[in-house]
């Protein structure tokens, strides 16, 4: 096997063993899911990080295209403590570095402890730990990538259920997952991805029943543009968001992000309903939560473990988002109502369509 380095911020490097050659640099973040790998590697919001698994085995039921949440894998690179030949075969075919035999117990701790950390990554017959520090010293911090809408959106409109005659669903894709598009699909709506930075005016002529602001990477604070769509049609649309999509629309609506010091990313995330009193638990992959939801949003769910924000309820307009991700993949599914209650808001009277200007 080829030899593989991982230099940590914190002034550790770390040897593995390789098993996907290459260099990569990204930030340091773990998932504790302990099944559903095929969904986390191809998930969006990914983005240029390096994930971690903290399950001993990753690739246990194999590969399969069919699971996939997009059309390739997001990670920059991966470390586990062990992968199978078909997961190490898999990220090889897209030139994703991996590497395992490393002691991901100690990985977890460091960053729980120092919080995610900026991490180079070397690995191949002649990689060195100076290739690894190299990487490492090229690393961005999250909120520096200022484009990474651009990395994970769609480049044109897209229509998915064209058939359906439900409800419209104007969906701005972030980073979407794929099954976030089935699971309204599959609830007979037809859904329109626009880009991360379409216009109002091309939103606004499919003549959404609903805005929905998908997950995706990165600092809410770099996607201006679909803050913007959030303040226009927020007025006589209903809208909805996951995961960054409740951080974008916070945002847009007068509240606060801050970064958080590991995220939760996991299948095993409780949280609690505010009015219900029940308990879930959820599918979480984000590094960002909404600090303060300012003064046209409550809070109706919050993170058990710590009481962040789980769920946004509008005060004066039709708005609920989710923090967690309710299409369950991968996951319990205990939270898929959450796509009837998205729908259910187009049922009620809408204002007249709003008047554009082409330019807008």
């Amino acid at each position: 096997m080829n030899p593989a380095y991982v230099a940590l911020e914190s002034g550790h490097v770390l040897e593995g063993r390789g098993r996907a050659p290459g260099t990569a640099r990204g930030e340091l973040v773990f998932t504790t899911a302990y099944t559903g790998y095929e969904e986390s590697l191809t998930d969006p919001s990914y983005e240029e990080q390096v994930l971690t698994f903290s399950y001993p085995l990753i690739g246990n039921y194999g590969v399969r295209e069919e699971r996939f949440e997009s059309d390739r894998v997001h990670p920059r690179a991966v470390l586990a403590r062990e992968l199978t030949d078909d997961v190490a075969a898999w990220l090889e075919s897209e030139d994703v570095p991996a590497i395992d035999h490393l002691d991901t117990r100690d990985i977890v701790t460091d960053v729980r402890e120092g919080g995610a950390m900026k991490c180079g990554i070397a690995v191949g017959k002649h990689a060195t730990p100076d290739d690894a520090v190299a990487e490492l010293e090229r690393c961005q911090a999250m909120s520096d990538h200022t484009e990474i809408g651009e990395q994970v959106s769609v480049a044109e409109h897209a229509v998915h259920g064209e058939d359906n005659d439900g409800e419209t669903v104007a969906l701005i894709d972030c980073g979407v997952k794929g099954s976030i598009i089935d699971s309204l699909v599959a609830r007979n709506a037809t859904v329109h991805v626009f880009p991360h930075d379409a216009s109002a005016a091309d939103v606004d002529a499919v003549d959404p029943d609903v805005l929905f602001v998908s997950n995706g990477p990165g600092d809410p604070k770099n996607y201006p543009q679909a803050a913007s769509l959030v303040e226009t049609f927020v007025e006589d649309t209903p809208v909805a968001g996951i995961c960054l999509g409740q951080q974008i629309v916070a945002r847009a609506l007068g509240g606060t992000t801050e970064k958080m010091t590991f995220g939760h990313r996991g299948v095993n995330q409780p949280v609690l309903d505010v009015e219900s009193g029940q308990v879930v638990m959820t599918t979480q992959n984000h590094g960002y939560t909404v600090a303060d939801p300012g003064s046209h949003l409550e809070v109706s769910q919050i993170n058990v473990n710590d009481d962040t924000p789980e769920g946004l309820d509008g005060i004066e307009h039709d708005v609920i988002t989710r923090q967690y991700h309710p299409e369950a993949n991968p996951g319990p599914e205990d939270t898929l109502g959450f796509f009837d209650d998205v729908l259910a808001m187009a049922t009620q009277s809408r204002n007249s369509p709003r008047a554009i200007p082409a330019d807008d």
